[in-house]
């Protein structure tokens, strides 16, 4: 029954040429199974997909080490836990922090005698009662040893010392051996390489902290396409609500892959990501004229043109269209076309039909 509503169709409905009107009643359009449906403009042409790697950008990552090698005694903090800036991580108790320490001190006493000779020398100087050259040798003691202090200080700093614990070392003269490991940013522990009783080592990684807040996409485009890309362009991710937006095209080609790095800063969906995550990475480009995604069975293809049927008071019209490229089962779509008109989503073979002659036989 529903072949015969067709050739009944195809005899009866007359098309003069692809510009003109495919008449149809209501009742002939419910018969030929055809679903109308309105034309939804979009804002982005869909370029391509490809493979992604969530990355963290290097001034969010950090790794923790000690300055001094030491036995751990403490660890604060376990795996994905989020820590502040300045919050206890570990402590070591290290030997070498005690012979630092004492340097410090040493260098405290030798900067009092420096400076009591200092004292001195320029009243007795400025009495013209020594020479120029034992004033000379007196500030340069001086000098060299507000210089060692500045320095033990600095170190202690570097060890994990505040400025507190400094000036209760020089107030009391009491050495510790105990070494704080501290966070040096807020954020989340990725990484921890050492347990309790363990040998810490000078400069030895101890953890690694990353801030979440800002995360990148690494996508590995195929260098054939890499001219489809620009800075600018958005991002999403398949089956996750992450979008993103391109900042950087590499300037080389992978030689194992033949692939060009394209960076992406994530802008929306943090919290649903997580880093050396691999995802597949759907990339598109505003436009700058009028396009729309209809569904790949409301178009039809004959003499090397692509159409549309729109919706009109008789029937139908047979649009020509251009497509701007193809994302799941739609396809974009852009040409003489209005926002909200009426096309027809199924049935364009029927309405093909019309437009290859068949009506007329």
């Amino acid at each position: 029954m529903r072949n015969f509503l067709i050739i009944c169709f195809l005899l009866n409905s007359s098309v003069a040429s692809s510009t003109e009107s495919i008449t149809l009643s209501t009742a002939q359009i419910y018969n030929l199974g055809i679903k109308l449906g309105k034309l939804e403009a979009i804002s982005s042409v869909p370029l391509l997909t490809a493979p992604a790697m969530v990355t963290i950008p290097p001034s969010h990552e950090y790794v923790v080490s000690t300055t001094h090698a030491g036995l751990i005694n403490s660890i604060e903090v376990a795996l994905g836990d989020e820590v502040k800036k300045g919050q206890l991580l570990a402590s070591i108790n290290s030997p070498d922090l005690l012979s630092l320490q004492q340097r410090h001190l040493q260098s405290v006493n030798e900067l009092q005698l420096a400076k009591t000779d200092f004292l001195r020398d320029k009243k007795l100087f400025e009495e013209q009662v020594i020479a120029d050259r034992r004033w000379l040798k007196t500030k340069a003691n001086y000098q060299v040893a507000v210089s060692h202090l500045n320095e033990t200080k600095q170190l202690l700093s570097i060890a994990g010392l505040s400025k507190q614990d400094i000036r209760r070392l020089e107030a009391k003269h009491r050495l510790n051996s105990r070494l704080n490991i501290i966070a040096p940013i807020a954020g989340v522990v990725l990484q921890r390489n050492k347990s309790i009783g363990e040998r810490a080592d000078a400069m030895a990684p101890l953890f690694r902290i990353a801030n979440l807040n800002k995360l990148w996409l690494d996508i590995s485009v195929p260098q054939q396409r890499i001219n489809l890309v620009h800075v600018g362009d958005t991002v999403a991710i398949q089956g996750m609500n992450v979008t993103a937006r391109v900042f950087l095209l590499a300037k080389n080609v992978d030689t194992d892959n033949q692939t060009v790095l394209v960076r992406a800063e994530i802008e929306t969906g943090l919290d649903t990501i997580r880093p050396g995550q691999t995802v597949n990475a759907h990339i598109s480009q505003s436009s700058t004229t009028a396009i729309f995604k209809v569904p790949n069975a409301a178009l039809a293809k004959y003499s090397g043109g692509t159409y549309v049927f729109i919706r009109s008071a008789t029937g139908f019209t047979a649009q020509p269209v251009q497509v701007m490229g193809k994302q799941e089962n739609k396809t974009i779509i852009t040409g003489v076309l209005t926002q909200g008109s009426e096309i027809a989503l199924r049935g364009a073979v029927a309405l093909k039909a019309n437009l290859l002659g068949l009506g007329d036989e």
